[in-house]
């Protein structure tokens, strides 16, 4: 790991789990903060970007908001750059998010993990507008996350492959797997892709997806971890027993 130049954290499952942070994370990244370039990506879209850092600062991280990349801010970029206009599926506090985008006829339709929201109404208002022409985002489509409670529960994945079913149409990934976002993150380090070491605990998504857009990839074993993840055919460059593990690798 000697060529390894910055760092890319997820934060779900590898910083905290639920309202439990990783023992010792904090620590761990302030460590590694002072000898790497570090950016922090997360497919988290039941909550905006805010109360995301918000609740990292809580936890004890030093972090900053130019350091923070979610499928949320980058899905309002992807509409920015079109000029164009959503019909956003999310939780109420993300769809304001998305408020100066809403149109009676809108040209996408955004989804994230829209909990409660998940429901008849709001997915058949969905499923009338991609039929009436609008184009499907998904800005994250995990299959699965670690609740508050350390049980799996269902993302938004499901949600959006039903849309599809529905419709015929193929969602456009925001989020992470897509390789425009990890270069997205690379790029704000002024780093080339294979200088950097991608820490996840998603096989596919964090692991599989930094591999496939040329970085390295370390997979915890918190967070939505999963014995029979190394059994996928995937195989991580580092698998860990949590994110303290970084310290003894790189700064030893």
């Amino acid at each position: 790991m000697q060529k390894i130049k910055g760092l890319l954290f997820d934060i779900g499952g590898v910083l905290y789990v639920g309202d439990q942070v990783i023992e010792g994370a904090a620590e761990s990244v302030a460590a590694l903060a002072e000898k790497f370039p570090m950016r922090f990506v997360t497919n988290t879209t039941r909550r905006v970007p805010s109360t995301v850092l918000k609740k990292l600062l809580d936890f004890g991280f030093d972090i900053n908001e130019k350091q923070l990349f979610t499928a949320l801010n980058a899905s309002k970029d992807f509409l920015s750059e079109k000029g164009a206009t959503a019909l956003p599926l999310m939780t109420d506090d993300a769809a304001v998010y998305f408020e100066a985008f809403k149109s009676d006829h809108p040209d996408y339709v955004v989804v994230g993990d829209a909990y409660t929201n998940f429901d008849y109404a709001h997915m058949n208002q969905a499923f009338r507008a991609l039929n009436n022409g609008a184009e499907l985002i998904a800005a994250a489509k995990n299959r699965y996350f670690k609740d508050n409670d350390a049980v799996l529960s269902m993302d938004a994945g499901g949600f959006i492959a039903a849309l599809e079913f529905a419709t015929g149409k193929e969602a456009k990934i925001i989020g992470k797997p897509s390789e425009t976002f990890f270069h997205l993150a690379v790029n704000s380090m002024g780093l080339e892709p294979h200088e950097v070491l991608m820490v996840g605990d998603d096989i596919e998504s964090d692991i599989q997806g930094a591999q496939d857009a040329g970085l390295k990839a370390a997979l915890v074993k918190t967070g939505k971890f999963q014995p029979n993840d190394l059994q996928k055919g995937i195989v991580p460059d580092l698998v860990l027993e949590d994110v303290n593990g970084l310290r003894t690798i790189l700064l030893s």
